[in-house]
């Protein structure tokens, strides 16, 4: 089954290397500069530049909006899924979970929301998915607040050092 590895970005070429990832999405701050991984393709690597807040920005500050989560979508259901997908922010602890999510969401729109929250806790306990990102990937997914639902329901994760990578399942297991 093929996944979605999430990390911070310290730990991106690691992550890319050990999961065999060739496809990346990264959500930076616009003044952040990294270098994107070797065994990333250049043609499949999505940078999306935004802060990691909840209400719209100002000055400098940058928030998530509809067309970024429409990239995470369109760039999700391009992924030929032969190799994991490497999404990454900052820490690793709230843009991108809500991204990977949004993911799966795109990807297996029958499955439920609650159950793909739970998955991400059970792999997670650091992880708070942006909530900007998680009500517009909602609204833009067609979700009628289920995925923000989800979301509350296992509230926020166990403060965190943006050490903690993890990989999270785009469905649940088959029986």
């Amino acid at each position: 089954m093929t996944v979605i590895v999430v990390a911070p970005l310290a730990r991106i070429a690691e992550m890319a290397v050990r999961h065999g990832a060739r496809e990346m999405v990264s959500l930076m701050a616009k003044e952040q500069n990294f270098h994107r991984p070797a065994v990333i393709d250049a043609h499949r690597h999505l940078l999306l530049n935004m802060n990691d807040i909840v209400f719209k920005g100002t000055g400098n500050l940058v928030a998530p909006d509809d067309n970024h989560v429409r990239q995470i979508i369109d760039f999700a259901r391009a992924w030929d899924q032969s190799a994991p997908l490497l999404i990454h922010c900052w820490m690793g602890v709230s843009r991108s979970p809500a991204a990977a999510m949004i993911a799966a969401l795109s990807l297996f729109p029958d499955q439920d929301d609650t159950a793909l929250a739970r998955r991400l806790r059970a792999v997670s306990p650091f992880a708070t998915p942006n909530a900007r990102l998680v009500q517009i990937g909602d609204d833009v997914l067609g979700r009628k607040g289920r995925l923000i639902d989800a979301v509350g329901e296992i509230g926020r994760g166990a403060d965190a050092d943006g050490n903690a990578p993890f990989v999270l399942r785009l469905t649940e297991p088959s029986a």
